[in-house]
């Protein structure tokens, strides 16, 4: 009985529950952007899916931290994701560029939310798997949620950076952008995963430099800097892809 009351006290510690907490910061900030999408707070929308994308950051690392990883966890964070990434986002840009479209508006939003809750599903399912050749090599399968989501919301983005609503107006092209990163997020292409990066020591004080000069732009001009990091994000996509390469036939070699 005493054991069993050990158990008990040890599964619900603030050791075990903090990160899932931290999660559902994440999963409210994703719900929050709606309600401000609906009140036509276009700024403070988008706002509230990047911060989700902090905490959704946050949670794996504090996980790891206190050594509290768990399938709960784990489970929680995918639906959190599909809320915060998938349905938020394709919220805020339908009712944003895409209702003008009507039907087609809202196919493409479904198109984006399926895809990004197909990406979950897949990568639930290959959780486990250390033998997945992408995984294995360091490299991540498509376009990970959070980035996805960032990456749908650049149209906006611009329209704030210039303070104008050109993307507002050209429905079939944000569109047609929309479609184009859901297919970037449930492709099997590999893409740069930021825990498998390596940094060398004489590189790491330039590195600090540059993410200086980021958070300090992210403060001054935090649109225009956000569509910077998205536009670096893509272009660094084919380098990516040739890096896979060389190592996967390295790796045959061996």
């Amino acid at each position: 009985m005493a054991k069993e009351k050990a158990l008990l006290f040890r599964a619900f510690s603030i050791r075990t529950i903090l990160p899932n907490v931290v999660t559902l910061f994440a999963f409210m900030a994703g719900l929050t952007s709606i309600r401000f999408a609906l009140a036509g707070k276009w700024e403070m929308a988008v706002f509230a899916i990047l911060l989700a994308g902090v905490f959704d950051g946050l949670d794996g690392t504090v996980a790891r931290l206190l050594k509290s990883t768990s399938r709960f966890g784990a489970e929680l964070d995918s639906l959190s994701d599909v809320v915060s990434f998938g349905v938020a986002p394709a919220v805020v840009l339908y009712l944003w560029g895409l209702q003008s479209l009507d039907r087609l508006g809202w196919a493409v939003a479904l198109i984006y939310a399926t895809a990004m809750a197909l990406r979950l599903a897949r990568f639930n399912a290959r959780m486990d798997d250390e033998e997945e050749p992408r995984k294995r090599l360091g490299f991540l399968t498509g376009v990970p949620a959070p980035m996805g989501a960032s990456l749908l919301l650049i149209p906006l983005m611009v329209d704030f950076a210039f303070e104008a609503s050109v993307m507002q107006k050209w429905g079939l092209v944000v569109a047609a952008y929309a479609v184009g990163v859901a297919v970037l997020i449930i492709s099997t292409f590999p893409t740069v995963s930021l825990k498998a990066l390596r940094i060398r020591r004489d590189f790491f004080v330039p590195l600090m430099l540059v993410i200086g000069v980021v958070i300090a732009g992210l403060f001054v001009r935090t649109w225009l800097v956000m569509i910077l990091i998205g536009t670096i994000y893509v272009i660094s996509m084919p380098w990516s892809y040739f890096a896979y390469e060389k190592r996967r036939k390295q790796k045959r070699m061996d």
